[in-house]
């Protein structure tokens, strides 16, 4: 007879460091750059020609502390929390090149901008990112060693656009991809599968993997030309990489069904293909329809939570470690990250639905029986 679980029958870690808050870019610090209004301008499309628009950074220790605000007033059923240890230079130097670290390592404890995409240090940035990539090292290490089922490391800055030479997109170094090269290096895991369901495409995480025979990389994301642009479907990979990148660019509006579709029909089989000894998930919440980028539900992150884990389950023992990478909405962040954590934590997920529809349905009860 299959048992049904509930929550907190399975054990999760969850990796959060209050280091992380010290990453704290401000947009209205003097070393702002006199062209990044004028580029946001251009975004705009001249929408608001002659208005001074004024510009918030959107990664900052808020998302961090929305999260753990909620999970301190509405803890989850075997969640158990964790610090980390920063990485160190011999593990961030297996995904990034020797200059490029020592560029950023010259940052510490000064404030800068890195590129035109609006990604900035602060004092402590330096040292937050180093602890980010390491809150994912520890989350690997702690589902490998068996401590856990499953571990969620809350980073920040966010990874999954670092490339192994370049900062971009809020990201300094490329945590979800340091925590598989260490666990390939340095835990025995010959073959890793990187599930990336952030709204914006995982360019450095596939850049780092791009000819990679031991990691496949499944990224679902909004397709171009919304940022960074990249992540076409017929991007596979090459060399002895090829075809194991899958691309998954999405038309704006999507919801839960066809998420959960794409994780069903395409997923499921290129991991009963791939056949990963552990699997890690760049978990980013801005697909959730308040971040107004895609239309995914709390029930659809629970569904595709339900996905990885079954896979886990199926070819890792288990073994399913989930990195925070965006999610800029601060209760839609917050509220997600809670509901993939029921479902890690035994939970069964809420059914998905189109958009509005169950509230649709309570307005026709209500004014219906007026009418009979």
């Amino acid at each position: 007879m299959e048992v049904s679980l509930v929550i907190g029958d399975r054990d999760v870690i969850v990796i959060h460091d209050d280091r992380m808050l010290d990453h704290r870019p401000n947009a209205e610090e003097p070393f702002l750059p006199g062209r990044l209004a004028s580029r946001v301008q251009a975004i705009l499309g001249g929408l608001f020609d002659g208005v001074v628009l004024k510009w918030s950074y959107p990664e900052h220790p808020g998302r961090l502390s929305a999260i753990t605000d909620l999970l301190t007033r509405e803890p989850v059923p075997g969640v158990r929390y964790e610090t980390a240890r920063g990485a160190s230079q011999e593990q961030l130097a297996r995904v990034h090149t020797t200059s490029y670290l020592e560029d950023i390592y010259a940052l510490r404890g000064k404030q800068a901008w890195l590129d035109v995409d609006t990604t900035a240090v602060s004092s402590g940035s330096v040292d937050a990112a180093e602890v980010a990539a390491g809150a994912a090292i520890a989350a690997v290490e702690a589902v490998v060693g068996g401590r856990a089922r499953s571990a969620f490391a809350l980073c920040r800055p966010p990874g999954h656009h670092a490339g192994s030479v370049r900062a971009r997109g809020f990201c300094l170094f490329n945590n979800v991809a340091v925590a598989a090269a260490h666990a390939q290096a340095a835990l025995g895991c010959e073959r890793v599968l990187i599930v990336d369901w952030d709204v914006h495409h995982g360019n450095g995480t596939q850049d780092i993997f791009w000819a990679s025979p031991d990691v496949m990389f499944f990224d679902t994301h909004r397709g171009a030309p919304f940022y960074p642009g990249s992540g076409n479907k017929e991007d596979i990979g090459a060399g002895l990489g090829e075809g194991l990148t899958v691309n998954v660019p999405l038309p704006a509006g999507c919801g839960d069904l066809a998420l959960v579709k794409v994780f069903r029909e395409l997923l499921v089989p290129a991991a009963d293909w791939f056949k990963p000894n552990l699997i890690l998930v760049s978990a980013g919440f801005d697909m959730h329809r308040l971040d107004l980028c895609l239309n995914l539900s709390y029930s659809g992150f629970g569904a595709l939570t339900a996905i990885v884990q079954e896979l886990a389950d199926k070819h890792c023992d288990g073994r399913l470690a989930m990195v925070l990478e965006g999610g800029y909405h601060l209760e839609s962040l917050a509220r997600g990250v809670r509901t993939v954590l029921e479902v890690l934590a035994g939970g069964t997920p809420s059914m998905t639905e189109e958009p509005g529809v169950r509230e649709v349905a309570e307005l026709i009860a209500f004014h219906k029986p007026a009418f009979l």
